[in-house]
């Protein structure tokens, strides 16, 4: 073999090489996500998990669900109440577009929670009701306001509680969500407001992790 022959195979294989690990690259980005396309699309992934607290909440079937034990699927908590005018509507419609428009075997990893920030008009009934407008299968989940509000300052999505006593009181929330592992902890946030489509791009990527 003569040095130009050698010197042909050398860079023939560098390229070979380089190619496999950029097509490696690119087949890894799909199976775990893209950090920056994550960040883009709103879904912002916490460096160390956090756990939650042990709080006992009731769900809108009237049953008992302790929050630490959210596990099995990825889960969506959104912080809102069923009286409120603009975001909380907003938003579940968004979230059952996003659903609607995911792959079944993904739609199978998640679900979507609704945590009330007004347990004074927020029976398991009402949820119930609720939620049944926007997809059966999102869950609702209420508890007395201070138990809410350990839940709500453990995932750093803080709100005001209401003065009850005025007639048509409004809450002050976050129309951010915070983004539970199939391990029950906290990994991260989803930025609102939802961005729909950079959401169903990345959603499939992620939500293949453990």
């Amino acid at each position: 073999m003569t040095r130009v022959q050698k010197t042909v195979f050398i860079l023939v294989a560098l390229v070979a090489l380089v190619l496999g690990l950029t097509v490696n690259k690119v087949l890894s980005g799909r199976g775990q996500g893209d950090p920056t396309a994550l960040i883009d699309a709103g879904i912002i992934l916490l460096p160390t998990s956090r756990s939650l607290p042990d709080v006992k909440m009731t769900n809108q079937d009237g049953k008992p669900v302790v929050m630490n034990e959210l596990k099995g699927k990825w889960t969506m908590l959104f912080f809102g109440y069923t009286f409120c005018p603009d975001i909380c509507p907003t938003t579940l419609a968004q979230l059952r577009q996003i659903k609607s428009e995911l792959p079944k075997d993904v739609v199978g990893k998640l679900q979507i929670v609704l945590v009330s920030v007004d347990p004074n008009r927020d029976t398991p009934q009402q949820l119930k009701q609720y939620l049944g407008y926007f997809d059966p299968e999102f869950q609702g989940v209420t508890a007395p306001v201070d138990d809410i509000q350990k839940l709500a300052n453990a995932v750093s999505i803080p709100f005001i509680p209401a003065d009850t006593s005025k007639p048509n009181y409004t809450v002050d929330h976050s129309g951010n969500l915070a983004l539970l592992g199939p391990d029950g902890t906290q990994r991260g946030f989803i930025r609102s407001p939802l961005n729909n489509q950079k959401m169903i791009a990345q959603l499939p990527g992620l939500l293949v992790r453990e």
